[in-house]
């Protein structure tokens, strides 16, 4: 026989919550007694209301940050970081034979993979499921070579990165660096051939 798992029934003593945690002001609602006995969740049928709003930094703790995604302007910075890039790949010779006659899907992958990644809808996994880089790049011959030309034309593009709001307004550094990593890393990442 399985023995049952108890709950743990022991009270909590203290919580350290650091310094700059959201905090929490409970404030009775207008129409809510603030004595007496509360035997509104006793009562069959009957839901239970704490008679409490939230005020303080909790309300703004419980909404999301905006991703790099709505930073940058949304899809619209995507297209045109790899429009950039694939116009400078298109008259490279050592990268251009890599890809098809027609770079029209191959930019709207990668502009999608790039969105999704970066906190956008996720509609490349959507249409073509996992991104297994290696396993896509496999049959291109992907040396340092290649891995240096890539990075010089998206390091270029990403240099040229505005935030897509007709502002001009540029990137904000933390942004561009981790864009930066991001393809340094997987560029590297894809290397298949480290002797050519």
């Amino acid at each position: 026989m399985a023995s049952r798992a108890r709950p743990l029934r022991r009270p909590l003593r203290s919580v350290e919550v650091p310094g700059d945690a959201p905090t929490v002001t409970a404030e009775p609602d207008a129409d809510t007694p603030t004595t007496g006995h509360d035997d509104a969740a006793g009562r069959e049928g009957e839901s239970w209301q704490a008679g409490l709003n939230l005020t303080g930094s909790l309300r703004e703790a419980m909404q999301a940050p905006p991703t790099v995604y709505e930073i940058v302007g949304g899809q619209r910075f995507f297209d045109e970081l790899v429009d950039r890039f694939y116009d400078a790949v298109e008259d490279d010779p050592l990268l251009r034979p890599m890809y098809p006659r027609d770079m029209g899907p191959s930019r709207r992958r990668l502009a999608g993979f790039l969105a999704q990644y970066w906190g956008g809808p996720p509609h490349y996994s959507e249409e073509r499921g996992h991104p297994r880089l290696r396993m896509r790049h496999f049959p291109f011959a992907i040396g340092h070579a290649e891995r240096d030309a890539w990075m010089q034309h998206m390091t270029a593009s990403l240099d040229a990165a505005s935030i897509a709001d007709g502002t001009g307004r540029p990137l904000p550094n933390e942004i561009r660096a981790a864009m930066f990593d991001h393809f340094d890393n997987a560029a590297t990442h894809l290397i298949n051939h480290p002797a050519g």
